[in-house]
């Protein structure tokens, strides 16, 4: 299991404490596609590991931004070194893709699904298991199983959409779309719109997923003043609770159909798509109109192929359906994909959603701070062997997503060096913490805003605050404030 050391970056708030910079944590890779677009004007790289020299990269980036506190409590430098800086560190070995392996962890996790289904099917019977509650827990193992294993084929598929799967476009494309079809998910679509989400991760206006509130966004969306956000009381914990279930059961396919999470601003689509369109249901933004503003004209076919692979397994599950009983096809079939939305749902959430972690106004965002505004975590055995990763290697799959997750760990180790304290996990108590992070983020990550010490560009990075009295506190604003008329949405 990987473990956590800590920088000598100081901590404010020791109480709260969770998430590690570290050049030598062990942790692993992933990596977003680098021909998604890597700005040629990121800052050359200028902190070392050794603790004076961080200490001068933190004065000195303390008097271009002024100081910038994160929701822990500790001071935040801008990362200060390149794209090409990333890819340079990495041996390459590590690019190499292998369509054999791919296909062999394909079989894999497809020969996992059915021998688990052909297990429980032929022998939890009413006559080996003739107690009904024993044997309604024991059906509820193997739908926790599916899904554990499902999910490992969405991360197959996601794989396929990143082109790490192998060398070959069509290859890969053609997996994809017959293994994120059997979840009942639009594979080129959603490749189109991941592809948007790498291209600007950490961006206010344009990332495409589990984009933050501003505090101006928040107090409106609950009819408040905007400095009347920082006297809220706190929220109670059933309210959390409450939301995370309903993001865990329906945040997968509440973002395909509304997307929800995403950014807003499709009045700035290129061809024009998304004049008078907006998130939410019925307005126009979805994964399965060729028109929706969340991709170009000539994405039409794809969306289309996207649509037809949906349409087959729903004919195929009624089928099943109208054969075998829709009882025994929600139990096979269904809970197994609940399972599978709420991994897919943490997983992003949590890989995106930490209280360490900035987004990025337009004027101060680029394509490398961005990319470090994400985490590694650790789930053990399910995350690195069942999950392919995924959870564990993130960080290196937003600098380079070409690279396939069986060689992310290397990968992984290799940016460490350069990325020295702006890398982040948080891998302590691994399953369990995994866990508890997703409380923890509910619970801290309510809206951003910039620090209050924030100077020039420093205004442009903006860090989670919060109603509950955890971590740093929201910023103090009077009612005379410009721009604090913020009233409720109709």
């Amino acid at each position: 299991m990987a473990s956590a050391i800590a920088t000598g970056v100081p901590r404010q708030n020791p109480a709260l404490r969770r998430t590690i910079t570290s050049t030598t944590a062990d942790t692993d890779v992933s990596s977003p596609s680098t021909a998604m677009g890597s700005p040629a004007d990121s800052p050359r790289p200028s902190a070392s590991s050794t603790s004076l020299s961080s200490m001068s990269s933190l004065e000195s980036s303390s008097a271009a931004h002024g100081k910038l506190i994160d929701t822990y409590g500790n001071e935040f430098e801008i990362p200060d070194y390149t794209i090409k800086d990333i890819r340079d560190a990495i041996p390459k070995r590590c690019f190499e893709r292998s369509a054999a392996k791919g296909l062999f962890y394909v079989f894999r996790d497809i020969a996992q699904l059915a021998t688990t289904f052909y297990l429980f099917h032929t022998y939890l019977t009413p006559e080996n298991v003739p107690y009904t509650p024993a044997r309604v827990a024991l059906w509820g193992v193997y739908t926790f199983l599916q899904g554990l294993f499902g999910t490992g084929v969405w991360v197959l598929a996601h794989e396929c959409g990143h082109q790490s799967f192998s060398t070959s476009k069509v290859l890969n494309d053609s997996v994809g779309w017959i293994l994120h079809s059997s979840l009942l998910v639009p594979y080129f679509s959603w490749k189109i719109s991941h592809g948007k989400h790498h291209k600007a991760t950490g961006h206010l206006e344009r990332d495409m997923v589990f984009v933050p509130k501003t505090r101006e966004e928040k107090a409106s969306r609950i009819g408040k003043l905007v400095h009347e956000l920082g006297e809220l009381g706190e929220e109670t914990p059933i309210v959390t609770f409450l939301m995370l279930v309903g993001q865990q059961l329906i945040g997968w396919p509440n973002y395909l159909m509304t997307n929800v999470t995403g950014h807003n601003y499709h009045e700035r689509q290129s061809e024009g798509r998304g004049n008078g369109k907006k998130n939410g249901w019925f307005a126009g933004v979805n994964h399965f109109n060729p028109s929706s503003p969340l991709f170009e004209a000539k994405d039409a076919k794809l969306i289309a192929l996207s649509d037809l692979g949906l349409a087959v397994t729903i004919s195929i599950l009624v089928l099943v359906g109208n054969k075998f009983g829709w009882g025994n096809l929600f139990v096979w079939y269904f809970l197994p994909y609940l399972w599978v939305n709420h991994w897919l749902v943490a997983i992003t959430f949590l890989q995106h959603t930490d209280p360490s972690l900035p987004h990025y106004k337009p004027e101060s965002w680029n394509y490398v701070r961005g990319a470090a505004a994400t985490i590694d975590r650790e789930f053990g055995f399910i995350g690195r062997q069942l999950m392919h990763g995924i959870i564990e290697t993130h960080v290196l799959h937003h600098y380079v997503s070409t690279i396939p997750f069986y060689n992310a760990d290397e990968a992984s180790e290799a940016i460490k060096k350069v990325m020295g304290r702006h890398y982040r996990s948080d891998t302590r108590d691994g399953s369990v913490g995994f866990i508890k992070a997703m409380w923890r983020s509910a619970r801290m990550c309510q809206w951003v805003e910039p620090s209050e010490g924030a100077k020039g560009e420093g205004k442009g990075v903006l860090f989670f605050r919060n109603a509950n009295g955890l971590g740093t506190k929201p910023m103090k604003m009077t009612p005379a404030s410009k721009g604090m008329m913020i009233g409720a949405d109709e």
